[in-house]
């Protein structure tokens, strides 16, 4: 058996909701056949990581520097431990067998297997990907998906690429691959990858190579499949097979059964073993004569003795093409089908082969029928009224998150303990107190994933997820709610409570928005899957109190965190312990916790309209909710405080060892967040709610200012009560600040430092300088390492928080009037602001009057072979709305469809 577990809007805090009308379409068939991990046609798709090597998980180093421990220049000829790479990469769900594509341009030392791209140290402003690729399509089940890669026709200039980083420093960009001049004259090869099912177990794969430069040029195609080295670490001994069987290939695997994977044509067929070359490493003995980079060696080196004709672990089809001409394409075809159930397969979906041959007319009719079931579904999922050019950016953003969706294999305790058949890891590996991950030993996942980005973050960020999940919804709500699940499961949940962060440090803090995607994902998929909420609920009770013990250590209801998501904004590393027992006193973490109280309240009050037994839960919630917004509101008759009166704006304060505290007045979403933390309770859910209403009264009998946090406000003559950490004149005042150009409304949505500081602000700390400046697009610091950047971009997750608060304040207040922009005179309603917010952070993506997107990277082309792509980025220039970081981060920047899919919040507010 496999070694692993199987795996909107806010609405109010009345969400009536009312379930949407099914939608209807081939592969809406096919999701519902398919509610689990293991359901058939999830068996197979786009699994295999854009990066496995410079990963924690491969890392077996003392020293704990994952990108040295496994470099890039390793990648191809050492087996990974833990996970497959590669590019266009499709494998079963536990990620036993592989197949990807590889090419040759006849100038590279090496085959193009996998992404190149710089780790941490190398790139002036982190690790930084240097490839130009697209997810173009894909629907939920992977029945279809299509994806272009553009590859140089020179020798890709890695070297190249490497010194002009290194000579660059961090107020300089970064050197990009269309900086080299190796893509000029549009002298590359756009390589489009699509595959198809015909079954469950029947997949079709068509490569098409087509040549854009002025001049014939030649070209390798190599499409692979290999299975996951699992033999050679002492914990299983056995081996599957890959080989050659007249005019097939046979793959057999004791769990997946036997595939037979067939060739279009006549390519020459080249097998080697998926093992470690120590020899050219480091000069150790071979587990195999014809190791990993067999293929590679035969191909780009011309030595073929390290491959066979006829067997092995992994296998290339061999294309080669002399001269394509300059617009001509060409084109490769395989078919890989099960055909003979596994001796594990109880537990396998297997179904039996398609009558015919394998090419000819039913292999594109197949492509053609599952492309035009896409076109189907997306139509059902997309509203009618959408412009082409937004439904094209939504479906685009769909395409990135289903390709986003990785493997995800790490066993804690198998990592620290290390394999039998290999060295023993260091023993600081397991120190408590300094061993990565030494507290986790728990955690164990073997799951297909939502990763925030292929190549920069192939592994999940725990509040990355969750914000993934409110677009998965729209497309595929049950691969949404098991990824939400997924991280309160017993297996990665810490049993003290915690959610880990992300793999470089379980340990770290992510804001705690779990519970918030949790309804959101309810409330897409029509709001009746009470038993997902239950099941969520009850795990974050633990997390939620893990909270209140960890990370408020003197009962204030103030809260310290740290990292918290936005580790650059400040004027130091609030990660980082401050000196002689001083404290950190956070508007975030404050917010964050009320936020998240909220976000608890709403899933009691849901589960109480139900079931008997919740309404205890709900009183818990709303009472900490309301001494959150107590302690916010009253500190200052304490010595401390969070608002400024003068400023009118939230700042963190530093609390002394003596009880003294001193501000630290830097205007950043630090000072925003408390807008986030707000709920509007609908009149009709009152009825339905009477300990509420009779927990509502004791508070106003038995505590008269603790009750002042409460606003009651006449909507249609029937009586609405809203829950905000921010009452009325304080919302006024930091939404003028939020909606001033100058400071933090940009172009295309709210930036995360206010522009004000565009000149460098400086503060004296107890004798130490500490100074923050405006920057607008890259970081100029390398204090939180690699390319963390908060000092002035807009990042699209907290947009869309305070976006949807907007929705919220707008439900409770609808005659309310905002001036937006501040200073311009225009008056309009809450409702309208948020509508205008929403098209700026679209804006993004959509076409401009130059041709050009605002959020296409700096350093990408235009024209006819460029402006059609849409990119999408980590986070966006707060000027110019350029994007900048990680360019496929189609996991949080992908809310864009669901604003394009469920423009203006969930109705009924």
């Amino acid at each position: 058996m496999p070694d692993g577990h199987g795996g909107c809007d806010r609405g109010s805090l009345d969400s009536v909701t009312t379930t949407p009308a099914p939608a209807t379409s081939a592969e809406h068939d096919r999701l519902a056949a398919s509610s689990g991990p293991d359901a058939a046609w999830r068996l197979w798709g786009p699994y295999v990581s854009g990066r496995q090597w410079g990963t924690v998980r491969e890392d077996y180093s003392e020293d704990g520097n994952a990108w040295d421990y496994l470099p890039f220049d390793h990648a191809h000829r050492r087996a990974y431990r833990w996970g497959e790479d590669g590019m266009a990469g499709l494998c079963d769900r536990f990620g036993f067998l592989n197949l990807g594509i590889a090419l040759w341009n006849g100038h590279d030392d090496r085959l193009k297997e996998r992404y190149f791209g710089l780790t941490n140290a190398q790139g002036n402003h982190g690790e930084d990907v240097k490839e130009i690729w697209w997810p173009t399509d894909a629907t939920p089940t992977h029945s279809f998906a299509s994806w272009l890669y553009r590859y140089p026709q020179a020798a890709f200039p890695y070297a190249d690429l490497l010194a002009g980083n290194a000579s660059r420093g961090k107020l300089d960009p970064e050197y990009e691959l269309t900086d080299t001049g190796v893509l000029a004259d549009n002298r590359f090869f756009d390589v489009t990858v699509t595959y198809a099912k015909a079954s469950p177990t029947d997949v079709l794969m068509e490569v098409t190579v087509t040549n854009h430069g002025p001049d014939a040029a030649p070209v390798d195609v190599v499409p692979q499949a290999w299975f996951r080295n699992t033999w050679a670490w002492g914990r299983d001994d056995r081996a599957p097979s890959l080989a050659l069987d007249g005019p097939v290939v046979r793959a057999e695997h004791a769990w997946l059964g036997t595939y037979e994977i067939e060739a279009d044509g006549d390519p020459r067929i080249l097998f080697c073993d998926n093992e470690t070359d120590a020899e050219s490493l480091w000069g150790s003995a071979n587990a195999s004569d014809c190791p990993k980079n067999g293929i590679d060696t035969a191909i780009v080196h011309g030595d073929p003795s390290r491959t066979r004709d006829d067997h092995g672990t992994k296998v290339g089809f061999w294309w080669h093409f002399d001269a394509i001409a300059p617009g001509a394409s060409q084109t490769v075809r395989l078919r890989m089908r099960a055909v003979a159930a596994g001796s594990e397969a109880d537990s396998a979906p297997f179904e039996a082969p398609a009558v015919g041959t394998a090419f000819g007319a039913g292999f594109d009719e197949v492509i053609a029928e599952r492309r035009a079931e896409a076109d189907e579904f997306y139509a059902a999922v997309i509203p009618a009224t959408t412009t082409a050019e937004d439904a094209h950016i939504a479906r685009r953003a769909f395409a990135g998150l289903l390709w986003g969706k990785q493997l995800f294999r790490y066993s804690v305790h198998e990592w620290l303990e290390g394999d039998p058949a290999q060295p023993t890891p260091p023993a600081a590996r397991r120190d408590p107190k300094t061993g990565r991950n030494s507290s986790w030993t728990h955690f164990d996942l073997a799951d297909v994933i939502s990763m925030p980005d292929e190549w920069e973050y192939p592994w999940f960020a725990s509040w990355d997820l969750a914000f993934h999940t409110v677009p998965l919804a729209q497309i595929d709500p049950d691969f949404a709610k098991s990824q939400v699940e997924l991280m309160v499961r017993e297996w990665a949940q810490h049993p003290n409570g915690q959610l880990p962060a992300y793999e470089w440090n379980f340990n770290d803090v992510n804001p705690p928005v779990h519970a918030w995607a949790a309804w959101q994902v309810f409330t897409v998929d029509g709001g009746t899957d009470r038993g997902f909420l239950v099941r969520v609920f009850t795990k974050l009770l633990f997390n939620f109190s893990w909270w209140v013990n960890r990370k408020d250590s003197e009962g204030t209801y103030l809260f310290e965190g740290g990292f918290l998501g936005m580790d650059n904004v400040g004027l130091f590393d609030r990660s980082q312990p401050l000196p002689d027992g001083m404290r950190l006193e956070q508007s975030d973490a404050t917010s964050w916790m009320a936020f998240y109280a909220l976000s608890m309240l709403r899933i009691a009050v849901e589960l109480t309209r139900h079931t008997d037994g919740w309404d205890s839960t709900t009183r818990t919630f709303f009472e900490y909710f309301l001494r959150l917004t107590g302690a916010l509101e009253n500190f200052g008759s304490r010595g401390i405080s969070l608002w400024n009166e003068d400023d009118g704006f939230f700042y963190d304060s530093i609390v002394h060892t003596d009880g003294s505290s001193e501000q630290l007045p830097v205007r950043s979403l630090v000072g925003l967040l408390p807008l986030i933390a707000v709920e509007s309770v609908h009149p009709a859910l009152m009825v339905e709610l009477p300990s509420l209403i009779k927990e509502v009264d004791w508070v106003e009998r038995r505590d008269p200012g603790l009750a002042d946090v409460l606003i009651h406000h006449e909507l249609h003559d029937d009586a609405r009560m809203t829950l905000t950490l921010v009452g009325r004149s304080r919302r006024v005042r930091l939404v003028k600040r939020m909606f001033d150009e100058s400071e933090f409304l940009s172009p295309h949505g709210i930036r995360s430092l206010s522009a004000q500081y565009r000149e460098q602000f400086s503060m004296d700390i107890d004798g130490g300088d500490f100074s923050i400046r405006y920057n607008p697009a890259e970081s100029d610091t390398g204090l939180f390492g690699g390319n963390s950047n908060w000092r002035g971009p807009v990042w699209f997750p907290v947009n869309y928080l305070l976006l949807d608060a907007m929705w919220s304040y707008a439900a409770a207040y609808p005659d309310e009037l905002v001036e937006d922009p501040s200073g311009s005179g225009d008056k309009r309603s809450i409702g309208a602001a948020a509508a205008d917010l929403s098209e700026r952070l679209v804006s993004l993506f959509r076409v401009g009057a130059n041709g050009r997107r605002p959020g296409t990277p700096r350093w990408y082309p235009s024209g006819p072979l460029w402006d059609e792509h849409v990119t999408f980025s980590e986070y966006f220039d707060g000027d110019t709305g350029a994007g900048l970081g990680a360019t496929h981060q189609t996991g949080w920047t992908a809310l864009v469809a669901h604003l394009i899919v469920a423009p203006g919040g969930m109705p009924g507010r």
